[in-house]
């Protein structure tokens, strides 16, 4: 159930929202021609909105609770069979959920095996944090939601039995202030976090795949008896 807190329908909705979908729609770019299947499902209002027509993927379904959705649905229950999904976007969906891991269970539920997973998410070891510390901005987008570490959204992913593909940094600012786009250019400090501290940017892309293994027995050597010599047979023995 999606909690009460202020969530994000547009990306005009976050600072510097056009910025940030621009960004991720580049970073995510590569990616598309490298999936195939059969369904791409966006989950989350701003998912709906990232720019993926050169996605090998032939149909493309968004699914939230609002009126523009192709689907229009909880995420914490998708309306859908398993394996029915050949990736999953979701685009600052995990911030402002009650249960996030619960949100992956239900993205792995539906997904094929080897299936892809792309997750955009704000990093809080970076610095768009210092809005969380500034109490004018603590009730305002994005500040509101709950940041994950990065590390965390992985460990999830893990327990789910995924192996992560890629984790990229985007952003390597507060969005208090102008960004580079729109100065034309970028201040000393965004360069020197990018070039000499490159895991702060603000926002986090991560890549993932299904893996599924089959199970194979394998015999614990520990319960193997060893043959009893004082009642084998002795072969080759003669008496005397």
């Amino acid at each position: 159930m999606t909690n009460s807190r202020l969530v994000p329908q547009q990306w005009h909705d976050l600072p510097f929202g056009e910025v940030l979908q621009a960004e991720i729609e580049t970073a995510l770019a590569p990616w598309w021609p490298r999936i195939f299947g059969y369904h791409l499902l966006k989950v989350g209002a701003l998912s709906s909105q990232i720019n993926s027509l050169h996605c090998s993927i032939t149909r493309h379904f968004s699914l939230f609770d609002g009126d523009e959705a192709n689907i229009q649905a909880d995420p914490n229950q998708l309306p859908l069979q398993q394996h029915a999904i050949d990736a999953v976007i979701s685009c600052f969906l995990l911030e402002f959920e009650q249960n996030p891991y619960q949100i992956l269970r239900e993205f792995d539920r539906v997904l094929i095996n080897s299936g892809y997973v792309f997750i955009v998410g704000f990093n809080p070891v970076s610095p768009v944090f210092v809005g969380k510390m500034l109490p004018k901005y603590q009730s305002k987008l994005p500040w509101n939601g709950q940041f994950f570490m990065p590390s965390r959204v992985k460990d999830w992913l893990g327990l789910l039995g995924y192996q992560v593909l890629a984790d990229e940094r985007l952003m390597h600012h507060s969005l208090l202030g102008p960004v580079g786009r729109q100065t034309k250019h970028h201040p000393w400090w965004q360069k020197s976090l990018a070039n000499w501290l490159p895991s702060t940017g603000s926002v986090y892309v991560i890549v993932a795949r299904k893996i599924t293994v089959p199970f194979t027995p394998i015999k614990d050597k520990s319960k193997v008896s060893a043959p009893n010599w004082s009642t084998a047979p002795s072969a080759g023995r003669t008496s005397l």
